[in-house]
């Protein structure tokens, strides 16, 4: 991993999986049971989902997994404390 660095130009700050992206979501999204009202929601990427959304429930928190793999990886959805909408995705590889 490639961390901040102490000047502007050092590298960025990378991970295993790739870059960190922070982009909105195209209008044709916001309809989805997955974004708040406002039409935004976060998205982290997580190493194991089961494990994850195990922790997750163990200590009260609703979590809805998402039972389609997708070509991207697997997700699973919750909310915050103050009620804004989380995405938890697992990247997997394409099913050959």
């Amino acid at each position: 991993m490639i961390g901040p660095g102490e000047s502007y130009d050092d590298p960025v700050w990378c991970q295993q999986e790739g870059e960190t992206v922070f982009a909105p979501f195209g209008v044709e999204h916001w309809a989805s049971p997955h974004l708040g009202p406002s039409g935004w929601g976060i998205n982290f990427r997580v190493a194991d989902l089961d494990l994850m959304v195990a922790q997750l429930r163990k200590v009260g928190v609703v979590v809805e997994v998402d039972g389609e793999r997708y070509p991207n990886g697997r997700f699973a959805h919750l909310h915050d404390l103050d009620g804004n909408p989380v995405q938890l995705w697992q990247h997997m590889p394409p099913e050959m």
